[in-house]
């Protein structure tokens, strides 16, 4: 692939689009005479809208076609949100590099209520996300769940047609889709604990492609990259699928980072949490602590339980 021409692959969603158009945008700003291209391709995890994506492989679906594209030369690189990235990447493949980082909370979205707490008895909830809904039964074992898939928009038509009385998203996804006035209420990570890199997006390319990681060097924001390493090797010393219900976010301030996890059983009747502080500079090695340390709380017993072993 030339040097002055760049193919990005993106899903179709128009959040996805969105975020691919913006790496577009920075990168032609940046290396003036540079020609960048988007490659939308439909994926999996797009079109398995009826079914849970932990019975069907995982959010590796929303990635796969991309990666695809990276290794037969279609594309030179490939925009996700980071969040739906697994924690283990297939050989050849990796990060180039993780762009600074939107908020990463979770938003409550309803038509009836402002919080969380307001909602009726027995009411509905929307959400695809394990970790979600077990975070929100261990608070509210009266609401009802009700599987919700889709894209952000297609998420709240349903809710605006009255198919549930509230839904939860990432706060990210609304922003950058100029959707913030949607938001309710933006829930804390001591509420809801955010998935591992939760409002980061990345760039991801074959190994070795030292034309495209010079290319994206610039956009690369070293605090946002530490944390989300850190909240990646949780998930990926408990196994690296993005189906786990399993929250975990990382701060940094003066070299330190505290990083907080959880791991759930599904019906929020079980919460393990852990949090703990490290330096900075070894992200992966404090992931690596709190998984230990979620491990010795019984981690594993939940983790097997959901993965039918």
């Amino acid at each position: 692939m030339s040097a002055r021409r760049l193919v990005i692959a993106t899903r179709r969603s128009r959040l996805a689009l969105w975020q691919a158009e913006h790496v577009k945008g920075r990168l032609e700003a940046l290396h003036p005479g540079l020609a960048v291209e988007l490659l939308p391709l439909s994926t999996r995890g797009d079109e398995l809208l009826d079914q849970r994506l932990d019975t069907v492989g995982g959010k590796g679906l929303f990635i796969k076609e991309l990666e695809n594209a990276l290794a037969d030369g279609r594309a030179g690189l490939a925009v996700h949100s980071m969040k739906d990235v697994p924690a283990d990447l297939p050989p050849g493949f990796e990060i180039a590099a993780i762009l600074g980082r939107e908020d990463p909370r979770d938003a409550f979205v309803s038509n009836k209520v402002r919080k969380l707490a307001d909602l009726r008895k027995n009411a509905v909830l929307g959400t695809s996300s394990l970790r979600r809904g077990a975070q929100i039964k261990e608070r509210r074992p009266d609401i009802e769940l009700k599987l919700l898939r889709g894209n952000v928009e297609t998420r709240l038509a349903k809710l605006d047609r009255g198919e549930y009385d509230a839904i939860v998203l990432a706060v990210a996804g609304l922003v950058r889709l100029g959707l913030g006035e949607r938001i309710g209420e933006r829930l804390e990570p001591e509420a809801s604990l955010p998935a591992p890199g939760q409002g980061a997006m990345g760039i991801e390319c074959m190994s070795g492609r030292a034309d495209v990681l010079a290319l994206v060097a610039p956009l690369a924001d070293g605090a946002s990259a530490a944390c989300v390493r850190a909240e990646r090797a949780v998930s990926l010393a408990l196994g690296g699928s993005c189906s786990l219900p399993l929250g975990a976010y990382a701060e940094l301030s003066d070299g330190k980072m505290k990083l907080r996890a959880l791991v759930a059983s599904e019906d929020g009747r079980r919460v393990l949490r852990t949090e703990q502080t490290g330096d900075g500079g070894d992200p992966e090695a404090l992931g690596r602590r709190v998984a230990e340390d979620l491990r010795a709380q019984g981690a594993a017993a939940i983790l097997s339980l959901l993965s039918g072993k």
